[in-house]
């Protein structure tokens, strides 16, 4: 069964030239993330809250 997101996003990291990414959530708190040019209509990412939170972490880390 396919996880139901709301409340999609664009990120502000989003280049203008239609690379983008959205993030929405599910009601269980699952993180789902997207490509925008796929309209959702491609594959989803999932994660839980702590693996979201970890991965943030992770990319903050190695942000310059």
């Amino acid at each position: 069964m396919t996880m139901e997101f709301n409340g999609w996003r664009k990120s502000r990291h989003s280049e203008p030239n239609g690379h983008c990414i959205e993030v929405g959530q599910a009601a269980d708190g699952t993180i789902g993330v997207r490509d925008t040019k796929l309209r959702g209509n491609g594959p989803t990412l999932e994660f839980t809250r702590e693996d979201w939170r970890i991965f943030l972490q992770e990319i903050r880390a190695d942000a310059p």
